[in-house]
């Protein structure tokens, strides 16, 4: 049996800082998900019901929303690393990588974001949240 060539030197402690126009965006959200910690968990389908029939909805409505969800979602707490920190958790780079592509208008990539790490029951509300938030990210 052939082993496989290596390309590249990937490590798992290998990190990439992220673009520097992104890290105010993630800062106010990391600021964000500390102050949803200690708030009561809400239900994805409740949170997209309330958000929908409020059209001037501001961001951090739907960012709070976004992140008390968000571990009914994933199936799992999400990492979220103090704000200033230049280190990007994966859970942070997934997530601004959906509001990247929610913001692009680029639904497919989107859709396989949200199939490869939420709950297929989740999926939908946290795709409305997401793309809300996108729409509503400069204002955050």
């Amino acid at each position: 049996m052939t082993a496989m060539p290596i390309i590249g030197d990937w490590t798992p402690t290998a990190r990439t800082a992220p673009v520097p126009t992104v890290l105010p965006q993630i800062n106010h959200l990391r600021l964000v998900a500390m102050r949803c910690r200690s708030s009561a968990r809400i239900d994805l389908f409740e949170a997209c019901a309330l958000l929908a029939h409020e059209r001037e909805t501001a961001a951090l409505a739907f960012a709070e929303a976004l992140l008390r969800g968000l571990r009914q979602a994933l199936g799992r707490t999400p990492v979220f690393h103090a704000p200033g920190t230049t280190e990007l958790s994966f859970d942070e780079a997934w997530l601004m990588r959906c509001l990247d592509r929610a913001r692009a208008g680029d639904i497919d990539s989107l859709t396989f974001l949200l199939r490869r790490q939420v709950r297929p029951e989740a999926a939908r509300s946290l795709g409305f949240l997401i793309t809300n938030m996108a729409e509503r990210l400069d204002t955050l």
